[in-house]
């Protein structure tokens, strides 16, 4: 069964991402390389794809999947 984020919000310093199994933060760093070389404006502008399976920033065509995204981290998740 696939991983879907109910909400999204981009922090300063971090990803927040909502599922149903709680709240996680991810460091930029861990997101991807792109998105941690991004500027506050770039990483802001997330949006969350209607289905909760993904998430596209615009500004930089970048396109990551909510569990792949949570599975690579998961060992250093709450």
């Amino acid at each position: 069964m696939p991983i879907l984020a109910r909400s999204i919000a981009p922090t300063p310093d971090a990803l927040t991402i909502t599922t149903g199994s709680g709240t996680y933060s991810i460091p930029w760093e861990r997101c991807s390389p792109t998105l941690a070389q991004a500027s506050w404006v770039e990483r802001s502008r997330a949006e969350m794809s209607p289905s909760g399976y993904g998430i596209h920033w615009p500004l930089l065509d970048e396109d990551l999947a909510i569990g792949p995204l949570l599975k690579s981290v998961e060992h250093s998740l709450p």
